[in-house]
Formats: C-alpha cells, sequence, structure tokens
C-alpha cells in the first residue's frame, strides 16, 4: 500500500481532512446506521479526487457494515436475513441488471431525481406523515416493489438505502431490529462494490492504501455514534434518521446543480 505516494501527491492537510470526514461519517453510521457513503463521498471528495473519494469509502463500509450486521449475533443476522429474504434478493437482481444503464443517463439527472425523492419523502414524515405497512397479503408485493425501486437506483449511482429506510420505518421495527436490518442489506452491497473495484483496479495502488487508511477513523467514528445511538429512544431515533436523510438528499440536490 502506497502510504508515502498519498502523502506525497496530496499532503498531509488533505489527508487529515478526509480522515475527519471519514470519522464524521462513521458516527453519522453509528447513531442511525447508514449514510456513511454518503457523508463520506461529500467531504472527502472534497479534499481528494473523486475516484480516490470512492475508493476511500469501500473498506469501510465493509468493516462497518459487518460490524452494524452481527452487532447483536450471527443468530439475530440470520433472523434479518431470512425475514426480509426477497427484499435483498430482488434488490440485488435489479442492480445487476440497472448497472448496465449508468452511462445513459446523465450523472446530473440522475443526482436530481434521487435528490428530490429523498428530500421530498424523508421532508413529509417529519412533517407529521408517516407510511403505513402494507396489509398482510400485500406485504411480499409491496416488498418486492421496493426492492426494484432500490436496485434500480442502487445500480445507477450505488445508492440503494432511502427506499429501504423508508420501508423499514414504515414497518416500525424496534430500533435495534431497524439496524440490523440495514445492515445486512448494505453489507451486501458493499461486498458487490469490493469485488467490482477490484476488477476495476479502483482498489490497487492508491485508491486501495486510501481505503485502509480510512478504515480506523470510520471504526472509531461508529464506536462514539454507537454510544449515542443507545441512548437514543425510539422516537428520537427515527427522527434523527429522518433528518440525516434530508441533508443526504440536499447533498444530492446540490451536486445536481453544481454539475
Amino acid at each position: 500500500m502506497d502510504f508515502a505516494g498519498l502523502i506525497a501527491d496530496h499532503g498531509w492537510v488533505a489527508l487529515a481532512a478526509a480522515l475527519l470526514g471519514m470519522l464524521a461519517a462513521g458516527f453519522a453510521k453509528g447513531v442511525v446506521g447508514f449514510a456513511l457513503p454518503m457523508i463520506a463521498i461529500s467531504s472527502i471528495g472534497s479534499v481528494l479526487p473523486a475516484p480516490l473519494a470512492v475508493a476511500a469509502i469501500i473498506l469501510p463500509a465493509v468493516i462497518t457494515n459487518i460490524w452494524q450486521t452481527f452487532r447483536q449475533g450471527l443468530h439475530a443476522a440470520w433472523a434479518s436475513l431470512r425475514r426480509f429474504w426477497l427484499l435483498n434478493l430482488v434488490m440485488f437482481a435489479a442492480i445487476a441488471v440497472t448497472a448496465q444503464l449508468i452511462l445513459v443517463i446523465p450523472e446530473q439527472a440522475l443526482f436530481g431525481i434521487l435528490g428530490v425523492g429523498v428530500c421530498g419523502f424523508a421532508g413529509i414524515q417529519l412533517f407529521g406523515w408517516r407510511p403505513q405497512a402494507p396489509p398482510k397479503r400485500w406485504m411480499k408485493p409491496v416488498e418486492a416493489a421496493v426492492a426494484l425501486v432500490a436496485g434500480f437506483f442502487g445500480g445507477l449511482s450505488g445508492v440503494w438505502g432511502p427506499p429501504i429506510l423508508l420501508y423499514l420505518t414504515a414497518l416500525e421495527l424496534p430500533k435495534t431490529d431497524m439496524v440490523r436490518a440495514q445492515g445486512v442489506s448494505f453489507l451486501l452491497g458493499s461486498l458487490i462494490l469490493v469485488i467490482s473495484h477490484l476488477r476495476s483496479g479502483l482498489l490497487l495502488g492508491e485508491g486501495g492504501a486510501i481505503s485502509v487508511a480510512m478504515v480506523v477513523p470510520a471504526m472509531a467514528g461508529m464506536a462514539l455514534g454507537l454510544a449515542v445511538q443507545d441512548r437514543l429512544d425510539q422516537q428520537k431515533f427515527r427522527r434523527a434518521t429522518l433528518i440525516v436523510l434530508v441533508v443526504a438528499g440536499l447533498n444530492l440536490l446540490r451536486r445536481a446543480l453544481a454539475g
């Protein structure tokens, strides 16, 4: 791993800022169970080239998602995987199919659609509207539809969290169960990213070095965030989740408008 080359090419200041950005991203993930990629790319991308910012999140995402998924043990993680098997299966099938469209849809249009959707859904809920869980007979069709939407955007942009989060919120899962279910989906997705970017070469050379370097601040931030999460009651946890969604959506809109 070429850590010396990173310092020589980008300087201590940029790397220190990137490390702090990952610390903040890990903290957010610890508190609400998601948002590490969105916050990390936004902050690290402002001080390092975009390819390095993407590489920086990959290994921290895998490690923190493993931690999140198995925090209550293997049995609990397996229970979440069994409960939401259809959600994950359809989502990743959709990711595999729609990933080929990334060269067709303009990046600005994609970020705009994502930003409006995320801000709209989360904002409406913050103002009092709450999605209702579907009737039992419609549960699987609705779950499959949510997975298709998530997989569509996941294949295009690597962002599949918001539809999943809104669906889990509608089910009114207990805080611990919701965070673990998120972790299962995010872990499977992050493992796919590792495979893809080993093939692309992004995780070789400087990309691999920056990704390894970001693991420690991500884990430290997540540890701090988990301490906060454990003290949050259910209502405050839900509100914090929605606020982070709005912030993430506004950042997507910023990227769409900035070009």
